[in-house]
This record gives C-alpha cells, structure tokens and sequence, in this order.
C-alpha cells in the first residue's frame, strides 16, 4: 500500500487576501484568464453541459465561487460526507481551491468579482479522498474515485496529486482504461522542483493521460512550482494562483495543483464546444494549438508548449486515431510483466499544512509536502521510459512566443 500527495503539488506558498478588501482584487489577479485566451475563448464556450470531476479533498460547494457548480459527489474515503461536500484529511482545503480553478463562477452579488474558473459554466463532480490519514489506502481510493467518476458522467478528470513514483499500481491499469475506454480526458498534475522533485510522479506518468507542467507569471518555466520530464503533454501557469478557500475565503497559492485545473477547465470548453468529438481529438487539440518558443516539436520542460485557450477552440485539424500522449493498455501489453507494480522504493510521506501568510506580509518559501524521491530506480522507470522514448512524437504546427 502507497499513500499518495496532495499536498506534493499543493500550494508551495499560500497567502490570504483579507477579507476587508473588495472582491475586484481577486479578480485583477486571475493574469491566465486574459494571457492564456480564455476570456476570448469564452464567446464560444464556457463549459456548458459538461461535468468535471475532481478527485481530491472534497469541495466546500456552499462557497460562493463555487454556488450551483457542484452537482455531485461521492466519499471513497470513509471519512467525509456521502456527497463528497466535506473537506477531508490534510490540506482539506486543496480540493476546493483546485475546483475553483476550473469553475469558480466569481461572486453571486457582482458578476465582475470574485474568482473565476476557466471553464466557468462547468459542473463539478467532488470526489472526496484523504490524505495524511494512517490507515487509509489512497492507491485504491484514486482507483475508485475515477470508476465513480465515470460512472456518473465526468466527461474530464482532474487529478491535482502524485503517489511519489513513477510506477503506479495494477488498480490503477484497470481504473485509467476504464476512463479511456469510456472517452473520458485526464488530466494530472507532474509536480514541483522546489522540493527536489526532478521526475514526473504518477498519475502523470500514465500514458493517455495529459501531465501538466508549470511556468510563471511571465511564462517562464517555473523554478519552484513545476519539475521536467519526458511524460509532460503542456504547460499552464503555476505561479501567484488565486483560488476560493474553504469557509467563504481566498488564498494565492503556487504549484501545478493549479496548473492542473486550468487545464481541466480548457478541456472542458473544447468538450462542450464539440460535444461529438472524442478523447483523444480533444487530447490533439490541446496539444496541437499550444504555443512552442524555441522549440520545433517538443520539449521536456514544456512539453508540446503553453496552453492557447482561444486556439484550442478555433484551430482546424483533421481527426486522429489514436491518443498522441499514448495508449495505457499498449503500455501494459509491452511493460506490465517487468514492471512492479508498486514501483521503486521511494519515501512515503504524507502532506502537512503549508504555512499561511497574510498578503503584504514576507513570505518565506517553506520545503512543502513533496519531498525528494528516495529512488527512481527500477524497471517500472524503465519501461516507462521506453514508452514514450520510442514512442513517435505527435507533430504540430510551430508557433511563436506568447505576448
């Protein structure tokens, strides 16, 4: 049994937006919205008829970001409420601010406030798991999670958390088809090099499914907030996030656990915009408008590049016939029998509370919860690697650099 992180991706430094302060502010500070396309995007979708599931802590739906977004749920872990509402284990509040990443509807008094999700007409499915908890298996709870998930219509996954390894466990096979086999988009987080982390961790390692890698404000690659590797499929902002936090509040925060959502939040707009489009045409779409700088085809700090919102709506492509980030169930036909299944050894930590700061207040960087890889060792490494070493590259159009 392995205890996945949450709070590996979590926000590396969190800060609190006083309450005293007008809503405007937060919205002023959602940079991606206009950056990444989004707002542009949103004349021909805002996610209208599709459902996202997030399985992570469990989301507060009575926040008011968040007022008629969730429309269902479910607990796995045995310790939150039956709908998934409830907030559980450590870092509980990381579930809530990932979902507002995706669907926030900013401020129910005043339309122009509060936080807003990239897909912002969204539904949300909140699938509560926890971490942090002795006892408790979040292998089987992450493959739970998905099966429910997609069994009650998520249309995308969001999976803001890694199990530590590159190797992830057999229930996760049966799980990840699953979802596959049922035209459903996943997409992970890869995690943060502040902490050590140099590799992709599961669920990013799993091929078909969209890692998301982190830049900054500037669109650089994130030195704190994002790590690299050969799985990444493309990049979001990870730095200076603002999200609702449990209890009616806000917080800034950094890591690709934000990154993740916006990404989720994109997918969304593309599947309600194609409603017969399948999987992995919407996996090329993401892929295929995102913008290169310096780079013909790909690269293993970027990945296939920065997201384009706008593009990802309006580029015309022809249809493909297989997912250009790989096909899990050819992966387990090659490497399943060499592979471990609980991967190499490495250090099984479990998240604590990042520090909270008052904005304006200094802020010290704290070591947060995703601690260095004891070992990538192993030949559940190995097989991945040759995956995606051999696999051929889906090849896209050369853009230039965002303005």
């Amino acid at each position: 049994m392995r205890k996945v992180i949450a709070g590996v991706l979590i926000a590396l430094v969190i800060a609190s937006i006083p309450q005293s302060v007008s809503a405007d502010p937060i919205r002023d500070r959602q940079y991606w919205l206009s950056d990444y396309g989004f707002t542009k995007a949103w004349a021909l979708s805002q996610g209208q008829g599709v459902k996202v599931a997030v399985i992570d802590t469990g989301i507060d739906a009575s926040h008011p970001a968040l007022e008629g977004a969730v429309v269902g749920g479910t607990d796995v872990s045995g310790l939150g409420s039956v709908d998934g509402f409830t907030p559980v284990g450590q870092n509980s509040y990381h579930g809530t601010m990932v979902a507002s990443l995706i669907a926030g509807r900013g401020n129910p008094e005043d339309e122009s406030a509060g936080v807003l999700g990239t897909a912002p007409k969204a539904q949300l499915l909140s699938v509560s798991m926890a971490f942090g908890v002795d006892g408790v298996d979040t292998d089987s709870q992450v493959a739970e999670g998905i099966i429910w998930a997609v069994d009650n219509g998520a249309r995308v996954i969001n999976l803001s958390l890694t199990r530590n390894s590159v190797s992830w466990p057999q229930s996760w096979d049966e799980a990840f088809l699953y979802a596959f086999e049922k035209d459903v988009v996943i997409v992970a987080a890869v995690g943060n090099r502040l902490d050590g982390t140099e590799q992709v961790s599961a669920p990013a390692t799993i091929p078909g499914v969209i890692a998301v890698a982190g830049v900054d404000i500037n669109a650089n690659a994130s030195e704190l907030s994002s790590t690299s590797g050969f799985t990444i499929g493309v990049t979001a902002p990870s730095e200076d996030l603002v999200a609702a936090y449990p209890g009616g509040e806000y917080r800034i925060w950094s890591g690709t656990s934000g990154a993740a959502p916006i990404v989720s939040g994109m997918v969304a707009l593309i599947r309600s915009l194609y409603p017969e489009m399948d999987a992995k045409n919407v996996v090329n779409r993401v892929i295929q408008s995102a913008i290169k700088d310096g780079f013909e085809n790909y690269s293993s700090t970027y990945g296939y590049g920065l997201i384009d919102a706008e593009a990802a709506l309006k580029m015309e492509l022809g249809n493909v016939t297989e997912n250009p980030l790989g096909s899990l169930s050819e992966w387990i036909e090659l490497y399943r029998k060499q592979a471990p299944e609980e991967g190499s050894p490495g250090e099984i930590v479990t998240p604590f509370d990042t520090p909270i700061t008052e904005i304006g207040a200094p802020v010290a960087i704290e070591q947060s919860i995703w601690l260095p890889l004891a070992s990538y060792a192993g030949l559940g490494l190995l097989a991945t690697f040759l995956y995606f070493a051999f696999r051929p590259a889906a090849k896209g159009p050369k853009s230039n650099k965002r303005k």
